[in-house]
């Protein structure tokens, strides 16, 4: 009888998964050949082709549909027994993949991310930071970090941190040569940098006060994706903002930055740590919980810049 190594099972379904061989290979820590052979190897053993390949896009063929309903459940059973196994360890050790939002993510490095790796120098994070909501069981993480009202209703969530707020703000040289806005409205006469979001779609600025809501389409010469390009760029005075409290705190603190309007930014969600409800949680996944919930008083405070390295002979 022709047997099959667990890394060819493996390597069905992360194709499957993934509908591509490059993104399977990365997420198998192999070359796209080595995954590409092994899949063509399997596919000689049973006399049976298990995948339509084109150039552009890669699909079961039926016998690889009934093929991978009958391995599936075979391999949860196997990876489950694994991290069992290894949650007897006396140490948690192993890779714990995370996905969060850009600002989530600078909000845990410090304090959560990198002390964690202190504390359990067994383990490995790979953090992947993206603005897009993305699937975290089709797409091989061990949880997301999200705010916590746009976490999916089948998840658990782990709340943390304050609630979240954001900031309108401007630099000095900006606003010595603008009048400073009092209300929303006033930023229509503005420049402002606007903020494409992962959708495509272009975000209006939200504000609210004693019950009034309102949604601002800000004019503006610059349009970013990114939080961190968004502060370099009101930071030279390119025009206003509207970004997270913790990302601009410090700017603020040393005069770099200029608030306005914060009484039409009240706070809403918190962020949350969220998994899947149905999966055995290993020992790494809740050892990183455990510290999250310690450090949550931390999380959201403005972040301190590095000590500065000493110069040499002193």
């Amino acid at each position: 009888m022709n047997r099959s190594g667990l890394v060819e099972l493996h390597a069905v379904a992360a194709v499957a998964e993934h509908r591509s061989f490059r993104r399977a290979a990365l997420d198998l820590g192999l070359s796209t050949s080595a995954l590409s052979h092994a899949i063509a190897a399997l596919e000689r053993r049973l006399g049976t082709r298990l995948f339509h390949r084109t150039t552009r896009s890669v699909a079961l063929t039926d016998a690889g549909e009934q093929f991978l309903a009958r391995i599936r459940p075979a391999l949860r059973a196997i990876d489950e027994a694994m991290t069992a196994a290894n949650d007897r360890r006396d140490r948690p050790a192993g890779t714990l993949r995370l996905n969060s939002s850009e600002e989530a993510a600078r909000q845990i490095l410090r304090p959560v991310v990198l002390e964690f790796l202190r504390r359990h120098p067994d383990m490995r994070i790979d953090l992947v930071t993206e603005g897009r909501l993305v699937d975290i069981v089709a797409e091989g993480f061990d949880a997301g970090i999200r705010l916590t009202d746009t976490v999916p209703q089948d998840m658990i969530a782990v709340p943390f941190g304050p609630p979240q707020r954001f900031a309108v703000v401007g630099s000095p040289g900006y606003l010595a040569r603008h009048p400073l806005p009092t209300t929303p409205a006033d930023l229509h006469t503005h420049i402002c940098i606007r903020r494409r979001m992962p959708s495509g779609r272009l975000y209006t600025w939200e504000f609210a006060r004693q019950g009034e809501e309102l949604r601002i389409d800000v004019p503006g010469v610059l349009t970013l994706d990114s939080s961190r390009l968004m502060l370099e760029a009101v930071l030279d005075g390119a025009g206003l903002a509207m970004l997270a409290e913790p990302m601009v705190a410090q700017d603020l603190a040393a005069g770099r930055l200029i608030r306005m309007l914060e009484d039409w930014t009240p706070p809403f969600a918190t962020l949350g740590l969220y998994y899947p409800g149905h999966r055995h949680v290993p020992a790494g996944l809740r050892a990183f919980i455990t510290l999250l919930r310690e450090r949550s008083p931390t999380i959201g405070a403005p972040i301190a810049a590095p000590p500065p390295v000493p110069a040499p002979g002193r």
